[in-house]
């Protein structure tokens, strides 16, 4: 008999879900079976999987170690799990705000390519913050994603419950994002954008539609432009609603795509920076977020607001502007 004790990472995850981690070879169905043949107990008692964990139960395997072990899976930090300097803005217990470089994918879209997931893992492994053992069972992960070429704060959660908080948190909009971003035009005023996003799955783009079209998601976008510069605007961007490429389709639309964007953006002026700066990135930088009062696993992020410091090639093109003389300071 194998005995798990459910620590802080684990506690808030459904049994079922924990097990899978646990063993991930192993079907759903071995699972059910042995939970309800009482092969698994949790605190010595029967269960059939959907229980919340607690901190400090504990899992009874009453399974033979060859068959516990066949159903796992080798975790090998070194191989599988890279590491890099991370710019972590915040840190505490529970939760990270990182400040996610250009180039870098938030989460994995093919095995070959690591991404800001990996590096987290990473880094909380060679910190001591947790153990290949503990990875079987879970695993700590961002939250809210960025584009592979934006920029900018991304939340990521050390814990169960700490992953759940954020993500309810995102959910219920609760959470005051801005962005800040050049696009190509003069925005003279600042506005409010509604409408609908439509995704084509195969191609990855996204169009947005005036009215409500089957399969299309509503959405807002809130813009107020900071500064000038000869045919380009610094904007401030609050997203109300968090859509894929939201901000770049949604500028893009309105006639004022984002300096950089090789999707939805100006082929012209996107060459034009990239021969004269050296830009191979759309310039959006996910700059702010204002967190409401909170408790629990995200005590530390209560009422706190916390800015990702604007990326050097996009300060270089706002100097090169003339936008501003002391970039940091905007949107104050």
């Amino acid at each position: 008999m194998r005995e798990l004790l459910v620590g802080e990472e684990g506690a808030g995850q459904r049994l079922d879900k924990y097990l899978q981690k646990y063993m991930s070879e192993a079907p759903k169905s071995f699972f059910y079976k042995m939970l309800r043949k009482k092969n698994i107990t949790c605190n010595r008692k029967k269960c059939d999987g959907s229980e919340r964990l607690s901190l400090g139960d504990k899992i009874q395997l009453f399974l033979s170690e060859e068959t516990i072990e066949g159903f796992r899976r080798e975790i090998s930090a070194g191989k599988k799990l890279p590491t890099t300097k991370l710019d972590i803005l915040y840190e505490d217990s529970q939760v990270l705000l990182i400040n996610k470089p250009a180039g870098m994918l938030s989460q994995r879209a093919e095995e070959k390519e690591p991404s800001l997931v990996e590096y987290l893992l990473g880094y909380l492994l060679a910190s001591g913050q947790t153990t290949e053992e503990a990875l079987r069972s879970f695993r700590p992960s961002v939250c809210n994603r960025l584009d592979r070429n934006t920029s900018g704060l991304v939340t990521a959660g050390k814990t169960q419950a700490a992953l759940r908080g954020l993500s309810a948190l995102f959910k219920e909009r609760t959470v005051r994002k801005y962005y800040l971003c050049l696009v190509r035009g003069k925005v003279e005023k600042e506005g409010r954008l509604n409408g609908w996003l439509l995704k084509d799955e195969k191609t990855n783009q996204v169009t947005i539609c005036q009215r409500d079209e089957e399969g299309a998601a509503r959405i807002c976008t809130v813009y107020a432009p900071l500064s000038y510069g000869k045919d380009v605007t610094l904007l401030q961007v609050e997203l109300i609603t968090g859509k894929t490429h939201q901000i770049r389709a949604h500028l893009a639309a309105l006639g004022y795509p984002v300096i950089g964007d090789r999707k939805y953006g100006d082929g012209r002026w996107n060459r034009m920076y990239r021969e004269k700066y050296g830009l191979t990135s759309q310039l959006l930088h996910a700059w702010r977020m204002e967190f409401p009062a909170l408790s629990g696993a995200l005590l530390g992020l209560s009422e706190k607001t916390e800015e990702a410091p604007i990326p050097e090639v996009f300060q270089r093109v706002l100097r090169g502007e003339g936008i501003l003389r002391n970039p940091e300071r905007a949107g104050k």
